[in-house]
């Protein structure tokens, strides 16, 4: 090995030091290789910066693809589906504290509870076992609502806990049975076989109506509530709703509520099929459940 560094330059050999290199050993090698200790950790120190200052562009390129939304945990998980790179996800953070970038911050939801109204109720078969073994098992859904100026944006939606996916939506000026039964609408024309699901909802109107409770048992759902003010037998569905308004529609200045459905139904398909999740094995909710169905 010797024979062959002859007449290669002291960056060779650096760089030789450090690929045999063993924990306490540096002394020997540099020794060894004709090299001093010190100039051996100048040029590590020296590579390092190098391998920081690419790794610290990697980062930045994709904390601004997104709009600076994300921290370092979505990051990684982005660099390695977008760009083919595998970092560790404290590198990340390190990284983005020297960048001096953060994400944005998510507000906090103000949970107002719905009272129990004069309505049909069910018991609650989910209560708060959100994983789902196969598709179509398990369902939530609920409401929610986007201001844009003085008119009101309701969003109605269904999301399969087996992959996190949307499984359908609608999009409405009025938080009523009607948007609830587009929506259902949707979901059974795209899911042929929802015989069993269970679909949890919470006691809001839509859900307590006789329009809901007769539609649902006709194609073999079965139909799960929230206890009355219990804020968190939903919780999986508010988790989605605030992603969606922090990471969607926060971000920008929206003015009429055709740009906010756009925006809306942009999120949604980018939700589903770009935006990769730690519980799905780092894939997609679209990619987990091909996965499985395949």
């Amino acid at each position: 090995m010797l024979k062959n560094l002859e007449g290669g330059g002291t960056k060779a050999r650096y760089a030789l030091i450090r690929q045999v290199n063993e924990k306490g050993q540096i002394q020997r090698l540099c020794q060894l290789f004709g090299v001093s200790r010190s100039g051996y950790y100048t040029w590590l120190n020296r590579q390092d910066l190098d391998r920081d200052a690419a790794d610290q562009q990697l980062v930045s390129q994709i904390y601004h693809k997104y709009d600076g939304c994300y921290g370092y945990r979505q990051l990684q998980l982005f660099l390695a589906q977008d760009l083919g790179v595998w970092m560790n996800h404290k590198k990340v953070l390190r990284l983005m504290q020297k960048l001096g970038i953060q994400s944005r911050v998510r507000k906090k939801r103000r949970y107002t509870y719905t009272a129990d109204v004069a309505g049909l109720v069910a018991e609650n078969l989910l209560q708060q076992h959100f994983k789902a073994e196969k598709p179509n098992e398990k369902w939530v859904t609920d409401i929610t609502q986007y201001a844009i100026g003085e008119r009101w944006l309701y969003l109605s939606a269904i999301k399969d806990l087996f992959n996190n996916e949307i499984v359908a939506y609608e999009i409405g000026e009025h938080p009523d049975k009607e948007l609830v039964r587009r929506t259902f609408k949707k979901a059974f024309r795209k899911r042929k076989d929802v015989t069993g699901v269970v679909v949890h909802s919470d006691r809001g109107a839509p859900y307590t109506s006789h329009l809901y409770h007769d539609m649902l048992p006709k194609v073999g759902a079965r139909i799960s509530m929230s206890r009355g003010g219990n804020c968190y037998d939903n919780a999986s569905i508010e988790s989605f709703f605030s992603h969606l308004k922090t990471e969607g529609l926060y971000l920008y200045s929206i003015r009429s509520f055709e740009e906010a459905q756009k925006r809306i139904e942009r999120y949604i398909r980018f939700y589903n099929t770009k935006r990769p999740q730690r519980k799905l094995n780092k894939l997609t909710p679209v990619e987990y459940r091909c996965q499985f169905v395949s």
